[in-house]
């Protein structure tokens, strides 16, 4: 299970979202194996006063929630896989891009009516 959270300017990322949305998923499905159906992405997209940050205008931070389990050797591939793929793909520098993975239990979440691990998923989450 895995949620993504997308900030950036509105002004530049606003009619992008499909593409941005697009690259993200193919960096999960091919670096954790999660189901190209399965995309849960929320963009909160802000006014350009309101996204301090010494970086471009473009700059994107990204932050994918999960299910506690994978390995650091598998959080760094995602991260690689944002930084080999997904900001080329968007056009972005190293310095335009933020990713940050937040791990928390599956028994934190409330999924289908139940908590996360009694949550019968058709992916492993222990990568």
């Amino acid at each position: 299970m895995a949620q993504v959270k997308v900030y950036g300017r509105r002004s530049v990322w606003g009619a992008r979202r499909q593409e941005v949305s697009d690259a993200v998923h193919d960096a999960l499905v091919a670096a954790w194996g999660l189901p190209g159906d399965k995309r849960f992405h929320r963009f909160l997209l802000l006014d350009d006063e309101d996204l301090v940050a010494p970086r471009g205008p473009a700059y994107l931070v990204v932050e994918v929630v999960c299910f506690t389990g994978r390995s650091p050797g598998a959080v760094r591939a995602l991260i690689a896989a944002f930084f080999d793929d997904v900001a080329p793909a968007l056009g972005l520098g190293a310095d335009d891009l933020e990713v940050v993975v937040i791990e928390s239990p599956p028994t934190h979440w409330g999924i289908r009516g139940v908590a996360g691990d009694e949550l019968a998923l058709p992916y492993r989450v222990e990568v």
